[in-house]
């Protein structure tokens, strides 16, 4: 049996997420195991800055380089034999999101990679989805993050069409009637790439879909119907944002972007025709250590 450690860094709008996994092989040609070993989330809300003002503040960049030094001493002590770190969309629009970057790397040595879209989706898709697909099923795997939404249609286990739209948990938080064209543009291309696909499902990412996964009691593989997603919302709506983190434990920079989050995940399902989403809790840091393990990064 070898157990090799491996961490992914996950620089998002809503929060910095470190991840590091043991990759497990016992006899070569077997697949290796991926296992959760620590999991370290810092709610540093970069997308404010970035879509509000274009700039990532002074106080943000400061604890942003903090948790950057927290991140290298745990890798560390985990032995942690190989990272990968991303930033998305709050950094991609950052107009000293590059210059943040360099600055983090001098001090901590930790190399930060601002990716698009398409990349983002293909890492979040790479995760090991062979529990929910079944062949005879087309899927839009949907991910939602603080600044972008990113939805790949894939049918008979191949990717029909992929696309990342600028609308996301902390952009439709702070400017929600100005994404009117967006909500558009999204609705036009969920149609238009699923009208001739049948048995559509969604599969959901993203950590506040799975928050309401997990507040649905459901078991794991089980998935979430239409009309569960659309009541929870409705119920999310009636609730101060201090009752939903009183009554639904929900950390406070979960308790406000879950509302726009289902909103999203709800009008796919509406647009696609599907009825189901399937929750697997996996994202883009577990995309990032499995393609680190194939040495596709």
């Amino acid at each position: 049996m070898k157990i090799e450690k491996l961490a992914g860094i996950d620089v998002g709008s809503n929060a910095i997420r470190l991840l590091v996994s043991n990759v497990i092989t016992n006899k070569s040609g077997e697949n290796p195991t991926f296992t959760k070993s620590a999991l370290v989330r810092v709610p540093i809300r970069l997308g404010t800055d970035s879509f509000l003002k274009g700039v990532i503040s002074e106080e943000n960049k400061t604890r942003m380089l903090k948790a950057m030094k927290a991140f290298k001493l745990l890798m560390e002590v985990h032995g942690v034999s190989n990272y990968y770190a991303c930033a998305t969309s709050a950094m991609r629009d950052a107009s000293n999101g590059n210059e943040i970057i360099e600055e983090i790397f001098k001090k901590t040595s930790v190399k930060i990679n601002i990716i698009d879209g398409k990349k983002e989706a293909a890492i979040i898709f790479s995760t090991d989805l062979s529990n929910i697909i079944e062949s005879n099923k087309s899927y839009l795997y949907v991910d939602v993050g603080g600044g972008s939404t990113e939805i790949t249609i894939f049918s008979n286990g191949k990717i029909i069409n992929s696309k990342s739209f600028k609308i996301g948990t902390v952009r439709l938080l702070n400017k929600e009637k100005s994404f009117q064209d967006v909500w558009h543009d999204m609705e036009i291309w969920i149609k238009e790439n699923s009208i001739k696909l049948k048995n559509v499902h969604l599969i959901g990412s993203g950590g506040n879909i799975n928050k309401l996964f997990k507040l649905s009691g459901k078991p794991m593989g089980t998935p979430l119907s239409l009309a569960y997603v659309e009541s929870q919302l409705q119920f999310l709506k009636t609730m101060t944002y201090e009752e939903r983190i009183s009554e639904l434990n929900l950390n406070p920079d979960r308790a406000d972007v879950i509302i726009p989050a289902t909103k999203i995940y709800l009008n796919a399902m509406i647009w696609s025709g599907a009825k189901k989403i399937y929750v697997p809790k996996t994202g883009l840091a577990d995309g990032i250590v499995k393609n680190l393990y194939y040495n596709k990064l």
